[in-house]
């Protein structure tokens, strides 16, 4: 039971950052430890292609359940207790998965998806209420902890593996680092001030759903998502089939999600140079269709320029998605509305993806065709992205009504 009221002071500006990264950290390990062991799991015959294809897409479907209910859960137990409860049951998730059973195996992965969408939906909000003088650059800093953790799961799956004796004890030991992270928070969460509102106001969430803005942004994201969760459950699984040890797969893949640190942190910036971002969208989807197209098929000579493009291209993307959110919201109420329909739409969409390429490896589909495949959602991506970028915000009128505006002079 979590206490009510804890006597705690407010920490430091520093300290919050440290947790913050903390719990960045173990947001992306549970979708991105498992892709570097698929191999060996189907080769054990723990489990089928098609179960580990349910595998991969249930914690990006659960991303987008969950996400919307944490606006809820954070009214009835405020943001703080309920990214503490996320990170208990984050932890208790990730040391299921590594049981070796299909239910628990199923249910871990369940448990670890629902607490990632729910912390990555509240973490943000926290982030602007603790530092709102610079809530910019530290969604940056959030964004690169998460791309380092999912970089740390996919390089280090295989030699934990290796070292532990086991591809189930690999999966549980990324428990210890959420439980790292849920003792720093239990000691040192930030806590309200007296004159903040514990609850989350909500206005305008029904409205924007008549808002061809706000689908087209939701469906980018969705889009560009579902080919970022492609590669965290099958990359390794398509570089092995071209030839790849596990150990060249799973580090090209590690490599892959930490070039996305540079392009995180570097994409918004450059796209707020301008009201326009289709320019900047258009450069990030390109660095991703050559990133694919190199590495799936073309010779094995230009796979790390192609990790390299693939890398940059989706950490880019990504972070425009959720540079995008704040860009076209007239203000913070709009911004949180627009987040939650984002975040959870965008990710519910984003699941379909893996599953499709693990049935179409199932049915023995060959590499290029899987490419065609992924070369389809990314045309369908620019297309929300040339829509999503134009120079709009939506905003609230002095009637109070949601209406979308044209920035352009």
């Amino acid at each position: 039971m979590l206490p009510v009221t804890l006597n705690r002071q407010r920490p430091g500006r520093v300290s919050f950052i440290v947790l913050m990264v903390l719990v960045g950290l173990n947001l992306r390990p549970a979708l991105s430890s498992l892709a570097p062991l698929v191999p060996r799991i189907e080769r054990e015959g723990e489990l089928s292609v098609l179960m580990l294809s349910s595998l991969t897409t249930l914690p990006v479907l659960c991303l987008g359940l969950f996400a919307p209910l944490a606006p809820w859960l954070a009214n009835r137990l405020g943001i703080e207790r309920s990214l503490a409860l996320a990170m208990i049951i984050l932890t208790a998730g990730l040391a299921m998965r590594g049981l070796a059973v299909a239910p628990a195996l199923f249910l871990g992965t369940l448990l670890a998806g629902a607490a990632i969408g729910i912390s990555g939906t509240l973490l943000p909000a926290l982030v602007k209420r603790e530092l709102a003088g610079s809530a910019d650059l530290m969604t940056g800093v959030y964004t690169m902890a998460l791309c380092l953790g999912g970089a740390m799961g996919a390089g280090l799956s295989i030699p934990l593996a290796n070292a532990l004796g086991s591809w189930s004890a690999s999966l549980m030991a990324w428990a210890s680092l959420a439980l790292v992270a849920l003792m720093a928070w239990w000691c040192i969460m930030p806590q309200p001030a007296p004159n903040q509102p514990t609850r989350v106001s909500s206005g305008h969430t029904l409205a924007l759903l008549r808002q061809p803005l706000a689908w087209q942004i939701m469906l980018f994201m969705g889009s560009q998502s579902s080919l970022a969760y492609i590669v965290f459950g099958w990359l390794p699984t398509l570089l092995v089939k071209r030839g790849y040890s596990e150990n060249e797969a799973g580090w090209l893949m590690s490599l892959s999600v930490l070039t996305q640190l540079v392009s995180a942190i570097g994409a918004p910036f450059f796209a707020r140079i301008h009201s326009d971002q289709r320019p900047a969208l258009m450069l990030v989807l390109a660095m991703v269709g050559a990133g694919l197209l190199l590495l799936l098929v073309g010779p094995e000579s230009v796979r790390w320029p192609g990790i390299i493009l693939l890398g940059l291209g989706q950490g880019g993307s990504f972070s425009l998605a959720l540079t995008l959110i704040v860009l076209r919201s007239g203000d913070a109420s709009i911004a949180g509305k627009l987040s939650g329909l984002v975040q959870g739409g965008g990710y519910a969409l984003a699941s379909i993806g893996p599953l499709v390429v693990g049935l179409m490896l199932d049915a023995n589909v060959n590499i290029t065709h899987i490419t065609g495949l992924l070369m389809s959602v990314l045309c369908f991506a620019a297309i929300m992205a040339c829509l999503a970028g134009r120079q709009q915000r939506m905003e609230a009128n002095p009637q109070g009504q949601l209406v979308t505006i044209n920035l352009r002079r």
